[in-house]
């Protein structure tokens, strides 16, 4: 989904609460400084699935990743799925401005269910942290193989590690603030999950989990995004939307000492803040597991 993407990417894919219009631009900011990771991560998947006809991205988002999928594999239709609608307003849009409209395509619904309105099976379906938005992840990921053409590749984006946008010791505060918000957001991820409707506690052995589909594994590889300091003022900006969102959902939660550290690194006139200071970058690693149906 708007994959996750933000630091983790959960927070800010919550279906209860969120204004998906207002969330489209931070939406589209993050997988666009994303996209060479993404771009790595669709050449290895490239190997896997040499000539897709239908590309299913589901849970796209607004369809940043739609059109790269497009891009890299010229030859196929690519059809957007998500339950936001003003999310796939934007991808289609994209893909106009793109040139990529006549190959291009939207769903919108929920999933899994809405994949049955799809009308033929698919040959590539991306899932990029939209899976873990299913109460039963487990039943998520047969409903996305019983979707797949035979020799069809499943492709999930899950897991990864946290994204760091700063040195342990930032020279205020006590040292390791990012630990301690990815602490709060492990917590918050927990609860989510538990409040989803038809909620199974699964343990995230995501090729264990495909294997249980009837599916193959075939491979799982790690990318990475490491925009070094001293950073561009895109980076910039999207740390500080990160942290902004971090502030807004955790601000209560954190100590005194965390919470006046973060409100100096979000105000642009503090010469600490990650609109001015030199050792602000940008480290983030997803994984991508796949597998192909065989039968």
């Amino acid at each position: 989904m708007a994959h996750d993407h933000e630091t983790r990417g959960h927070h800010h894919h919550d279906h209860t609460d969120i204004d998906w219009s207002r969330m489209a631009e931070h939406l589209e900011t993050q997988a666009e400084l994303f996209t060479p990771l993404y771009e790595r991560a669709l050449a290895w998947l490239g190997h896997k699935q040499t000539e897709p006809g239908l590309i299913v991205d589901a849970g796209s988002g607004p369809g940043v990743l739609s059109c790269l999928l497009a891009d890299a594999f010229p030859g196929a239709r690519v059809v957007a799925v998500d339950g936001a609608e003003p999310l796939l307003e934007r991808a289609q849009a994209r893909a106009e401005r793109l040139g990529v409209a006549d190959r291009f395509g939207t769903l919108v619904g929920e999933l899994p269910g809405i994949l049955d309105d799809l009308d033929y099976p698919v040959d590539l379906l991306w899932a990029s942290r939209s899976l873990h938005h299913l109460g039963d992840q487990r039943a998520g990921i047969a409903a996305f193989a019983a979707r797949l053409a035979r020799g069809g590749t499943l492709a999930l984006m899950e897991g990864g590690l946290p994204a760091r946008f700063l040195p342990r010791d930032i020279g205020i505060g006590r040292p390791g603030l990012q630990a301690r918000l990815d602490a709060l957001e492990e917590e918050w991820f927990t609860a989510m999950r538990t409040d989803l409707p038809d909620s199974v506690a699964e343990a995230e052995d995501w090729p264990a989990l495909m294997t249980s589909a009837g599916l193959r594994h075939t491979g799982t590889r790690s990318f990475m995004l490491d925009l070094p300091a001293p950073t561009t003022d895109r980076a910039r900006a999207y740390v500080a939307a990160s942290l902004g969102r971090l502030r807004e959902v955790f601000g209560e939660q954190l100590e005194p000492d965390d919470r006046e550290t973060l409100d100096r690194l979000l105000d642009p006139e503090d010469a600490a803040s990650v609109h001015r200071r030199a050792d602000v970058f940008v480290l983030a690693v997803h994984t991508v597991h796949t597998a192909v149906r065989t039968g």
